[in-house]
């Protein structure tokens, strides 16, 4: 909602600050006599004048790399650490009660004689930005055991590596009990995997579940293994629009015995990639029970599963791809160039009619059920319900019927989960690449290295930003407080005001709908949304969104009455070009263009109006 100002930061009366200038810029460009959003104008840097003039010359002689961890404090950035190699070597066995990110570990455990290392608590509960990089571990050893309890739980943009990872190692075993859980956006990455070893037993007991976004990828595991050993009981259980890859999974094995249990399954909008996975290998059995079973929508490929296997393998799928709302499943080659005696088998292969399974065994393959013939209208109101349940938060979306005074209704999780940020001033701001073109000198300027999860973050908003804008659509992602106001009175004039939750009281619970108020008496009008993007400065993705109402709502306790927040809603009447599958629709039914749906603003996205 709006807020006074309230004057700035600490006493600050120097009139050349960041915050400073933008309350004068916004008296010069703003019309309207609301009093000064207080949380908008709190979001402008809160450097110096010194600072800014300093820096922003340096951004003029493109040498603010030069200075960067000083940058980033001021400005109060997303940066990450530069991680460098270490000379540290550990030899002996260690046991890591709790371990924070401020290291790497470049050689640990190499070549070691039995023993165990155990990490109770390796960087978890961090909600803000871990870096950890282990270049070199377990490798070369010889019946030595690792274990991880927690790893990466509960973290906010999580950068987790493993370069090499028990590779070269006899006997032995490595175990993950909880990696990487409950996280948002974690970037996890296995370059080789126990690749080469004899004997040695590898298990994920909870891999990245229930994770928000990111990608994990794993380029080689268990590669050329002799008599290995690895399992999956969850991977991306119940995640939610995650990215995930094994590029080489077992190949050129003997004897070995792998198993997923849980792939991918209950995850919404899932992107999974398997190329190449057992391809080569002698004897031994390749195992999956479940893949991406019960998951929504997406997106799936398997290119090559099993392909030239030798004699006496056993590969095996239970059950794949037995989604409840279908998405696009791709698998070719399966056990393609097997030899001998081989037996490969599927006892489900559940999918819809955008699947496509070609180039596959002609012998030796048997399949006990087979379907494609999925459909829109065979998706069950039970279905839809389980989807509902599981992926659409209850009150994220409601009716327009239910701002009443009066109406009990459940608030979902409205808390920003984004990593926090300050703009930028613009005099820094316009001396600064920003283009897809010139990624090469952004990624210069905050020192991202290729492939890392900065890396993806960088490119994921900059393609988000350069995306065509859609029918009736004007956009723009701005970097500067100054660049919302221009953007938002280009669109509505200068008359304007902007709106957002007031707080976060009565997330995950029932709150009761208190006085209603229109805004620009509850007419049908345009609005200004803008949406956080992941940056390492504080970007919005900014869009004109017409057809809408705009309410604002006291939010009380159900029970006793009191006001304990202060809501605004925004109503969309026009839903024509919404996916038939948007959560939406999961959740009220209905389709595009047959129904308005209405959401809370969230903490710290807001909307804009004319101001009434």
């Amino acid at each position: 909602m709006q807020v006074g100002f309230g004057g700035r930061d600490s006493g600050d009366k120097n009139p050349f600050t960041p915050k400073a200038y933008v309350e004068r810029y916004w008296d010069r460009h703003v019309s309207s006599s609301f009093p000064k959003p207080s949380f908008l104008l709190s979001k402008a840097s809160p450097m110096t004048a010194a600072d800014t003039a300093s820096f922003a010359k340096l951004a003029a002689a493109n040498t603010l790399s030069t200075r960067l961890p000083d940058f980033c404090s001021a400005a109060h950035l997303l940066c990450f650490p530069e991680v460098r190699p270490s000379l540290e070597k550990h030899t002996k066995d260690e046991n890591f009660q709790t371990y924070n990110d401020g290291q790497n570990f470049t050689n640990y455990g190499t070549s070691s004689a039995g023993g165990l290392d155990t990490f109770k608590n390796y960087s978890n509960d961090i909600f803000s930005t871990p870096v950890n990089d282990f270049r070199r571990y377990s490798r070369g050893a010889a019946g030595h055991e690792e274990t991880f309890t927690g790893y990466a739980s509960d973290t906010n943009v999580a950068d987790q590596s493993f370069h090499t990872y028990g590779t070269s190692t006899a006997g032995g075993s490595g175990e993950f009990k909880n990696y990487s859980s409950n996280s948002n956006v974690p970037d996890l990455r296995f370059t080789t995997y126990s690749d080469n070893t004899a004997g040695r037993t590898q298990s994920f007991s909870s891999y990245s579940e229930d994770g928000n976004a990111g990608s994990q990828t794993f380029q080689s595991y268990g590669k050329n293994s002799a008599g290995a050993a690895n399992d999956f009981t969850a991977y991306g259980t119940d995640s939610n629009v995650a990215s995930s890859g094994f590029t080489n999974y077992g190949k050129g094995g003997a004897i070995p015995n792998d198993t997923f249990t849980n792939y991918g399954v209950n995850m919404n909008v899932p992107e999974e990639t398997f190329k190449s996975y057992a391809d080569g290998t002698h004897g031994g059995t390749e195992s999956f029970a479940n893949y991406r079973d019960q998951s929504n929508v997406g997106d799936d490929s398997f290119q090559s599963y099993a392909k030239n296997t030798k004699e006496g393998t056993h590969v095996d799928f239970k059950n794949y791809g037995n989604s409840a709302n279908p998405g696009s499943d791709t698998f070719k080659g399966y056990a393609k160039g097997a030899e001998g005696d081989h037996k490969v088998g599927f006892t489900g292969y559940g999918v819809n009619t955008n699947a496509t399974f070609k180039d596959y065994a002609k012998e030796g393959v048997s399949f006990a059920t087979y379907n494609t013939s999925s459909s829109p209208s065979s998706t069950s109101k039970t279905v839809r319900d389980s989807l509902v349940k599981r992926w659409v938060e209850p009150g994220k979306f409601f009716r327009e019927s239910m701002l009443k005074e009066g109406t009990v209704m459940p608030m979902p999780d409205i808390r920003d989960k984004m990593p926090q940020r300050s703009f930028l001033p613009r005099s820094i701001l316009a001396k600064l690449p920003f283009s897809s073109s010139k990624v090469e000198e952004l990624k210069g300027v905050f020192k991202v290295s290729d492939n890392s999860s900065m890396d993806k973050m960088i490119m994921d908003s900059l393609t988000e930003c350069e995306r065509a804008p859609s029918v009736g659509e004007v956009k723009r992602c701005v970097g500067s407080v100054e660049d919302m106001i221009d953007f938002a009175t280009s669109v509505l004039g200068h008359n304007v005001a902007v709106w957002t939750t007031e707080n976060t009281n009565g997330f995950n619970k029932n709150v009761m709908v208190g006085r209603v108020k229109g805004m620009n008496g509850g007419k049908v009008t345009q609005s200004v949304s803008c949406h956080q993007s992941l940056f390492p400065y504080l970007l919005y993705y900014c869009h004109s969104v017409p057809k809408v109402r705009v309410y604002q709502t006291d939010l009380l306790d159900p029970v006793s009455k009191a006001k304990i927040n202060h809501g605004v809603a925004i109503c969309h009447l026009d839903t024509t070009a919404w996916s038939p599958t948007h959560g939406a629709f999961l959740a009220l039914g209905s389709g595009p263009g047959q129904i308005e749906v209405c959401h809370w603003i969230f903490e710290n996205d807001m909307t804009w109006t004319v101001a009434d």
